[in-house]
């Protein structure tokens, strides 16, 4: 409760103010009392001086967002290493932004819905691995609230890759924005989603403070993966030939007995192949 605005109840107990005392007579006075909730309404600095030793904000360590912003009352630690990079209000839906000259709303149908939202998502897919690395995993929040609208979070394989997205992103821009990008402590992101939502049984409807994750189309998602997946086998493979290669060497270049061996079986395989007319 703020001052001036009636007694603290008694069940309440006033928060203890941890200031130097010159702070102290400057801030005690005003803000004792304060309730932590309602310590959102008041300047960042302010809330600093008041809680030099914060809690970690749970909301901002699950889901790299929170409503209160930095007014919030517990500690946002952003990271300076991570493999997720967070894509802020990126995404527009154009279900919530279309709208007619006479302000009346648009109607876009599901199938077109779909559509847009699946050409938004390979573009930022195919861009993110083209230019940056390895995506693991890619996701966009389908909520209402400004801390979470369009945003998109990108978990790429190397910490490295992260880092070097944030960097050059930071200086672009999409879609006639300024785009703003930075490192996100969201690893899984199983924790960070509304499982109510995901069951069709969310009562916050779109500003709900968990991630509501937007699908793309089964068919988007098995030629993204599945790339690659092609991708790791193609890898695997080559790894494998580069093995076999390095024994064989290894084979050949031991004793005499080994390597006469190795010719003779040469000279077979190229007889073989000149009676069958292959390379």
């Amino acid at each position: 409760m703020l001052p001036g605005k009636g007694k603290v109840p008694a069940t309440q107990k006033p928060i203890c103010l941890c200031l130097p005392e010159a702070k102290e007579k400057q801030f005690g006075s005003m803000y004792r009392g304060v309730d932590v909730c309602a310590c959102v309404r008041l300047p960042s600095k302010v809330i600093a001086l008041i809680f030099p030793y914060r809690v970690n904000c749970s909301f901002y360590f699950k889901i790299g967002a929170c409503r209160h912003g930095d007014r919030c009352s517990r500690l946002h630690n952003k990271p300076t290493f991570s493999q997720t990079i967070a894509l802020l209000n990126i995404y527009r839906n154009p279900q919530n932004s279309s709208q007619s000259a006479d302000g009346l709303r648009c109607a876009v149908s599901d199938v077109e819905m779909q559509e847009h939202y699946d050409e938004f998502f390979e573009e930022v897919f195919t861009e993110m691995e083209e230019k940056y690395g390895e995506v693991e995993e890619m996701n966009v929040c389908d909520n209402l609230g400004d801390h979470l609208v369009g945003n998109v979070y990108v978990k790429f394989r190397r910490e490295e890759d992260a880092e070097k997205a944030v960097i050059d992103l930071n200086n672009r821009w999409f879609n006639g924005q300024p785009i703003h990008a930075e490192l996100s402590p969201v690893t899984d992101f199983r924790e960070a989603c509304c499982r109510q939502y995901e069951m069709g049984e969310c009562t916050r409807g779109g500003f709900c403070n968990f991630m509501h994750l937007k699908p793309i189309s089964r068919e988007l998602r098995r030629e993204l993966y599945g790339r690659r997946r092609k991708k790791h086998r193609s890898r695997s493979r080559s790894r494998e030939r580069r093995s076999r290669s390095r024994d064989r060497g290894r084979g050949g270049g031991g004793g005499g007995g080994g390597g006469g061996g190795g010719r003779e079986r040469d000279r077979r395989r190229s007889r073989d192949r000149e009676r069958s007319g292959r390379f």
